[in-house]
């Protein structure tokens, strides 16, 4: 019998929490909550939609997060 592949599942966490914060602070807080990759970018970004688990993307502006979802 073959192994069963076993992904790992990302962190259960609020993407939302993220919103209001210091754009650092906030990649800090999520890589210690267990997201393996965080991504900021600047609003209207052009961006390809695959989805990438482990993935956090932040959109950022003036040094804030306004904007905050998983993949």
């Amino acid at each position: 019998m073959a192994p069963t592949s076993r992904t790992p599942q990302p962190p259960r966490d609020a993407p939302e929490s993220y919103v209001g914060l210091d754009a650092e602070g906030a990649e800090q807080l999520a890589r210690t909550r267990g997201w393996s990759t965080v991504r900021s970018l600047p609003p209207g970004s052009i961006i390809t939609m695959e989805y990438l688990q482990g993935r956090l993307n932040f959109e950022v502006e003036g040094g804030t997060v306004t904007r905050c979802w998983v993949g």
